[in-house]
């Protein structure tokens, strides 16, 4: 496996320790490919995801063109949609022990401006 793949996966476990979901605040998971972006609601104590969203969607093809920021924002956006017609309402935010940057932050940032908390 990669360096760099084994550094984030370690960061990834570090932050895991400390962010876990539960039925009230279930955790926003965000999975970041070299071409595409991908997030998850999950519920850790009944291990369901509850909601995703991803750039692959057949929905989004046609709005954007992979997993840039750009992409991003329309995934968080989409996944927040998701997850307020679920109800729920706040999430905590799992990097994925990716930085906080670029389009990682743009979804997180879209997904709040359309109304989840976390």
């Amino acid at each position: 496996m990669d360096e760099k793949v084994i550094k984030r996966l370690r960061r990834h476990k570090r932050v895991r320790k400390k962010v876990s979901g539960d039925p009230e605040r279930p955790r926003l998971n965000v999975y970041r490919s070299l071409n595409h972006i991908y997030a998850q609601i999950i519920d850790d104590t009944s291990q369901r995801t509850l909601v995703s969203a991803s750039s692959l969607e057949k929905d989004l093809r046609g709005q954007i063109k992979g997993g840039n920021v750009g992409g991003a924002k329309v995934v968080g956006r989409l996944i927040a949609e998701r997850a307020l017609s679920a109800g729920i309402e706040a999430v905590r935010f799992d990097r994925g022990g990716y930085k906080y940057h670029g389009r990682v932050k743009s979804l997180a940032d879209a997904a709040r401006e359309a109304g989840l908390k976390f």
